[in-house]
């Protein structure tokens, strides 16, 4: 949302812009996006350590803390996704009873409600 914000189509754009939607954003996300930053995969306008907080308090968006049962939880998933952030993503959404923004096809294998991003 934040480094390619036309990634998300008409539909899911209008979803998180409404108000009346909670939005969540998993530590797991945090972590990932990171490690990619660290790593020269992930061009950001400021660090990780500035922008995630203050994106997530300008567009309302909570944190999903990583309990013991989200972790937990991943090794019962089938091995449709090998990416252990994208696995640890579908397994808080099970457990939380979210629906997930992605482009990635292979969460609609998941027990998981899936929102398209594109």
């Amino acid at each position: 949302m934040i480094a390619d914000p036309q990634r998300l189509g008409i539909n899911s754009r209008s979803l998180v812009e409404d108000r009346r939607n909670e939005l969540f954003l998993s530590a797991v996300s945090s972590w990932e996006i990171v490690i990619k930053h660290a790593m020269g995969r992930l061009d950001l306008p400021a660090s990780p350590e500035t922008l995630i907080p203050e994106q997530m308090r300008r567009s309302g968006v909570t944190g999903l803390p990583i309990e013991h049962a989200h972790a937990i939880r991943v090794g019962a998933l089938p091995l449709h996704h090998r990416d252990p952030f994208d696995r640890l993503l579908i397994a808080q959404a099970q457990i939380e009873s979210l629906a997930i923004l992605t482009a990635d096809p292979v969460f609609g294998r998941y027990a998981v409600e899936v929102v398209r991003a594109g």
